[in-house]
Order: structure tokens, then sequence, then C-alpha cells
């Protein structure tokens, strides 16, 4: 009994030396990359938030210990956005102004001087940030051509030419139903060989239709949808982790990333194909990862999966062998962890990795520097209260380190212990990491960008070639593009198909030789096919007439034996009705035993959310509250690009005098609700930006007819017009609510909107009536 004593006082003592576990090493070796972290840059330029190789490490010389007296210029943008570097010049993330005034940008400056040399401005519409947080991500440049890439808080995807020029746009939110949340944490996009890749939790249609943190992947060239991937599983928080690329031995392109779900996942960058996931907590991981050798270092600031500790560090193993082409995603456990460290709490600081040494910023304020074999500490210094988002940036044997207090410390590692070589307080929270490029340090802070270092001429920006490893020149899968998409009736589209080796290699683009059908998925639930006319061979051609009515469904294409699968949805010409009579079968049942079937397949994130079901003889839909993440509803019905219409719809709350929900329609990115527990009809798009409302008066279990449009003005402004009225009286001639918006949104899908706070009580709407403005 005193020698099992004896032990278990030494167990406990050694634990308390060091949170640091090394785990045994497996019986197998792992896949090994090629070359991927070499720190060669030439060109001297920052092209991603965490530098080229996403290391958070430059090759720059000559850089200064101290930033006070090296400020070369400073410009008043706000926000939290890493600057990027191409060239002389830099591009930044960030916003302008405040309350209804506040407008994000995508910033062109002179490297040298700091001079405006164009921007962009967009405006936020009907998301969930709260305050200002806008302008947290960042952009980035393509290193063959140097276009510019980013995505703002509201999810709209914009590519621009170096001269300022829209390329081409996405609305992630309306065209894949991105949700937004109120930290306002966006990231932003990597372009990465041909591809622009970003992910997002969304709730889109069919099998894409439950919330999960997603992947996308963009043509760089004209912002064709090439794949989706869905590696993670249920999320518990939004996550703006950056992207880590690197090659492996057989020839495939990946990427290694944090999830909203708590994992860091490993997915094919060419195809989309999830290979491996490593479960790391139970909330989000928004840090994103470093590589070192046959390790994956990540680090987290939630609750642990195997514990109730907050915060680790992990070195996770590369798998041995990665699945093929049509095998499931391969599930890593705590086998696969080389080494844990539990002393680190870092939610949303990234690391960065010089050789064998990991640097990370935590929660409280400290800088870490562990060993990247072994996860053991090195040294720690404490540097400020607290931190949040920025991370350390290593360059001339010196780490950069801005904190959420304001100071940017310089600091060099000695080996076992570090020295502070000075602290300079920007006057306001730094939450960006530095950028270096061309002998300069750029580093944003909460109310400005600052330029520090040597003022030297820039390179000019040169354009790289695609390193691609060869093709196998074996066709092993079909890529179809667009994978999704969205057709407007009266239009067409054109489909490119690609032949793809087993890395994902595009072989060649197919045409003669194709065949092409409407496919049902065998695991489909609803089974429903495109309204449109497809070609059956040869190059891929889908017509929708004018009269094509709103559908959604698969098409398949096929090639000695292969297929490859894309997916879409016809959206009608205006008008647009429906009234839940025709073609609904109430064959499901609910958890609260009605019987119920699912509302239009189309409908961006409707299926999760509402129920087609029979009301006091009508049949009408109605929003579900089995699920407290569903307690709010916004579902698009048609194109993001509509505009100049008229959004009609019944529509009824339940509950009581002390509890109702709210119930209403979307028109041109502007929200329109009658609000039961507040007795007011709104208008929103965002609530810090610009809300509105006039009393009342809503009774619980009576129906109510709305009605909405938007009105440019010839001065350029809106005026945004509602009418609500009892729905069994007559319209009244005067609109219940007219409010002016001096910057309006021009377009914008329709779509319906709904909360049910806590899901308590239900809402219901009927005779949906969408239709172009006389």
């Amino acid at each position: 009994m005193k020698s099992q004593l004896h032990f278990f006082l030494a167990i406990v003592l050694l634990l308390s030396v060091s949170s640091c576990i090394r785990l045994g090493s497996p019986q197998q070796t792992t896949i090994k990359a090629t070359s991927t972290l070499r720190l060669e840059n030439k060109s001297s330029d920052w092209l991603f938030a965490r530098g080229d190789k996403g290391m958070g490490v430059s090759t720059e010389k000559g850089l200064p210990d101290e930033l006070a007296g090296t400020i070369l210029w400073t410009h008043e943008i706000q926000g939290g956005g890493v600057p990027v570097v191409a060239g002389g010049k830099v591009y930044q993330f960030g916003y302008y102004g405040s309350g209804e005034q506040v407008e994000e940008s995508l910033t062109c400056l002179d490297l040298k001087s700091g001079e405006l040399i164009w921007d962009q401005r967009r405006q936020d519409f009907i998301s969930d940030i709260v305050y200002d947080r806008y302008g947290v991500g960042s952009a980035c440049v393509d290193p063959q051509s140097g276009n510019v890439y980013f995505q703002t808080s509201a999810g709209e995807l914009l590519a621009y030419a170096t001269d300022g020029s829209l390329l081409w746009e996405r609305s992630l939110m309306e065209e894949f139903s991105r949700l937004t949340f109120p930290n306002g944490r966006t990231g932003g996009p990597c372009v990465d060989e041909g591809l622009v890749i970003l992910h997002a939790i969304t709730a889109n249609w069919g099998t894409n239709g439950p919330a999960r943190d997603r992947f996308y992947a963009f043509d760089k060239e004209n912002g064709d949808l090439v794949w989706i991937s869905t590696p993670g599983t249920t999320p518990k928080d939004s996550s703006f982790a950056p992207l880590v690329f690197e090659n492996l031995e057989d020839g495939r392109r990946v990427f290694y990333s944090g999830t909203g779900c708590g994992h860091v996942v490993c997915v094919n960058a060419r195809t989309g194909q999830p290979l491996w996931r490593f479960k790391m907590s139970h909330g989000g991981v928004n840090a994103g990862v470093v590589l070192h050798e046959d390790l994956v270092i990540a680090v987290h600031g939630k609750e642990n999966i195997d514990s109730s500790r907050i915060g680790r560090m992990v070195g996770i193993r590369k798998p041995f062998k990665v699945p093929v082409l049509g095998e499931s995603i391969l599930e890593l456990d705590r086998q696969s962890e080389a080494w844990r460290n539990d002393e680190l709490e870092s939610f949303t600081s990234s690391p960065a990795i010089y050789k064998d040494r990991v640097y990370t910023t935590v929660k409280t304020g400290e800088l870490f520097c562990n060993n990247a074999r072994s996860g053991e500490t090195n040294w720690t210094l404490k540097l400020s209260p607290d931190q949040i988002h920025a991370a350390p940036t290593w360059a001339d044997g010196k780490l950069y380190v801005p904190t959420f207090d304001g100071q940017v410390s310089v600091v060099r590692d000695l080996g076992a212990e570090a020295k502070l070589l000075s602290q300079l307080d920007l006057g306001s929270a730094c939450l960006a990491s530095p950028s270096v490029a061309h002998g300069r340090i750029l580093i944003q802070s909460k109310k400005k960008l600052y330029c520090f270092g040597q003022d030297i001429k820039a390179k000019p920006f040169r354009k790289k070639e695609v390193d691609e490893s060869p093709s196998s020149g074996k066709i092993a899968s079909l890529q179809i593009v667009p994978s999704e998409f969205a057709l407007p009736a009266g239009k067409e589209m054109n489909f490119r198909v690609f032949a793809l080796d087993s890395a994902g290699h595009r072989i060649k683009q197919l045409g003669d030789g194709l065949t092409w059908e409407k496919w049902i998925p065998p695991t489909a639930k609803v089974k429903a096919k495109l309204d449109g006319n497809l070609s059956t061979v040869g190059p891929g051609n889908l017509i929708a007439s004018r009269q094509a009515k709103l559908s959604a469904g698969a098409i398949r294409a096929s090639y000695q034996g292969l297929h490859g699968v894309a997916r879409g949805r016809i959206l009608p010409v205006l008008p647009y009705e429906e009234n839940f009579e025709n073609s609904y079968e109430l064959t499901q049942q609910a958890s609260d035993g009605v019987p119920f079937s699912y509302p239009p397949l189309p409908w961006l994130g409707a299926r999760m959310r509402w129920q087609v079901q029979d009301l006091d003889g009508e049949r009408i839909a109605g929003n579900t509250l089995d699920r407290v993440l569903f307690q709010r509803a916004m579902n698009f019905v048609g194109h993001w690009q509509a505009s100049d219409y008229i959004v009609e719809m019944d529509a009824k709350v339940d509950g009581n005098r002390r509890i109702k929900s709210t119930i209403g329609v979307v028109n041109q990115r502007y929200i329109f609700a009658l609000v039961g527990n507040s007795n007011k009809l709104e208008v929103v798009s965002n609530y810090d930006r610009f809300q509105r409302s006039v009393p009342f008066p809503i009774e619980a279990n009576k129906w109510y007819r709305l009605k909405t449009q938007i009105d440019l003005q010839e001065n350029g402004s809106g005026l945004i017009r509602a009418k609500a009225w009892p729905r069994d009286e007559p319209e009244p001639e005067a609109w219940t609510l007219e409010e002016l918006h001096v910057q309006p949104h021009k377009r914008g899908a329709p779509g319906v909107y709904a909360l049910s706070p806590q899901s308590k009580k239900k809402v219901y709407f009927d005779n949906l009536s969408i239709y172009p403005k006389p």
C-alpha cells in the first residue's frame, strides 16, 4: 500500500511539473509532404494572412528591434484585418465610418507612401454582427495574376483586378444560406492553383440543408463553383481558421483547417474530398494550424472533449493511409496524438513556427514558445493582460506580437528564455497579425493601419507559375463545373466537364463522348427533377424556358463508365406564388405529432425550419420548434440579383399577451417583420446599421397581411415601405411604415423570416406572393 502511495505521488508530481504529455509513436510511418515548407520568398511579398506558406514567417532581413521612430506612414481605416502586399501595393480589408454609415472596404494603398490608390466599399445587410465588429479577416492575392479576393462580413465574395475593377462576385448568404454571427469573425479566402477556397457555416438546400461548416472552391477566373466539401459535423461555433496547404507524395494537394464543430480537417484541395478529421474540442477551432515534418500542430481555446479543462495544443500525426477516391473520411483519435500540452488556451490566435519552435499567444496575454517535436514549453513571456485574434509573426530573428491592449512587442528567442526588445502602444486594440514585406512591417490597430521599417523601393510584383506535380494521365473521376447553380427561367447554362486523375489534376476538358441525364440520387428524401431542357450528349447545356417553374434537382454526366454529378435550382420569372394547396402530401410526422410535408426543395435552408401542415382547415407553413438552434429562420426563395419587386404574405403568430413570436419577409436585403412581443411593424437591415419601426397591435392567433417594397429615388436614396392589416379587411391605401434610407440596398433575394424566442411559440404564413412592381 505504501509503495502504491509513493507511485501515485510521483505521478502527481510529474503532472504538476509539466502539462505536456508525449504519447507513444504508432508502428506506422506517415505519408510525407514534398518540400512544402521551404521558406524562400524571393518576391518578398505577403500574399496571404499568415504569409505565403501559412506559417506566420517572413525571410525579410534588416528589420527594426524598436518600432518607435520607424513609422513610415499611417492610414485611417478601422478593423481587425491583416494587410496583404503584392509588389508596391498594400490591400487592406477594413471599414470606414460608424453607426448607419459603416462601410466595409477593400482598400489599395501605395506601399511606399501610404497614399490611397483605390478602394471598393460594401454595406452590411441582414447580418447578426453587433457593434462595429467588421473587417476581421484578410484579402488574398493570386500569385499568378495579382488579382485580389476578399469576403465581406455579410458574405459577399468579391474578385478585383489590380486596378480595382470588379471581375466577379458571389453572395454566399443568398446563394448558399451562409450564416452570420454577432462576433463578426469573417476570415478570408485563400487562392490556390486555379481555385479560391473559403469556409463558412451554411444551411443550404437538400443534402446540404443541415447547418455545417462547409468549404467552397470557386474558379478564380470567373467565380463558378467547382466543389463543396462537408468534412465536419454539427457546428457549435463559427470558425475563421485560415487554410494551410501541402503537397503529398502521391501527387495530391491538400489543405488543413479548423472548423466550427471542433475538428481539425484535411481536405483534397482540387476535388474537395474530405480525407481525415481529428476532434479537438467542444467548440470551434478558430486558430490556424502549422506543419512540422509529420505533424499538424493545432491549438484551441474551448472545452476539451476528454476533460473540463479549457484549451490545448496538440501535435497530430498525419495518418499513414489517406482515403483514396470513393472512400469515407478517416476519423483520427487519440492514438494519432504525438503529444499534447494543456497549458495553452488560445481561442483565435494562430501559431507561428520557425524551424522546431512554435510561438503562440494565449488568452491571458502570454507568449509561449514550444518544442514542435515534443510539445514541451521552452519559455513563456507575459506581454499583456489578455489576447484575442492577433497572432505573432516571425521575421529577422524576432517576433512581432500585437496584443489586445494596443501594445506591439518585439521579442527575441534566446533559446531557454525570451528577451523583450521593445514595446510600442498604438492607442487602440490590435486584432490583426503583422504582415512583413519589402523591408516593412504592417500592423492594423482597431483605428489605424501602421507601416514601420525601411523606406526602400519595393520589388515589382512578379507573376509566378503554377507549381503542379504532373498528371498520371489516367482518368479516375469527372468534375462538373459549376457543381451547384441557380438558373433564372429564360436563361441557359453551359457546363464544363473535366477529366481528373487520382490526385485531382485536370487531364483535359471533355466534350464528345459525354452523355447527360437528370438524376435523382438513391438517398434523396425528396424525389425531384429540374424543370429545364438538358442536352443528352456532348458538351452539357441546360435551358430553362421563361415558363419554367421553381424546381431543384441533380444532373449527371457519364463518360467511359465514370460519372460526375452537379445540382442546382431553377428560379421562376416573377410573379411567383405559393399557397401550399397543391402537391403537398402530409406523409411525415413532426415531433409534436403534427403530420407535415417538407417545404419547397429549392428554398434555401427551409427544410429544417419549416413544415407544411394543416391548421384550422387551411394548408399553411409553420416553423419547427424542436431545435433551439432553429428558433430563427431566414430562407431565400429567389435570385440574389433580383430587384424592383413586391413581397406579400399572410402571417400569424402563436402565443399570448406575455409571449409572442416574430414573422416577416425579406425584400431586397431588408427584413420586414411583425414583432409580436413589441407590437410593432419593423424594418431592419442590420440592427446596428438600419432599424426603423412603428407601433402596430398584433394579436396572437390572428391572420395579418404584410406587403413590402423598396422605391429607389432619383437622388440615390431609397424609400422603404411596408403595410400590414388584418387579413379579413380591405387593404389600406396608406403605407403603415415609410422610411428613407440614404444608402439603400439596390438588389437582393426575396425570402421569409421568423423568430420564435427560445422556440416557445410558433409562427405561420400562407399565400406568399412575389411580383414585379408596376
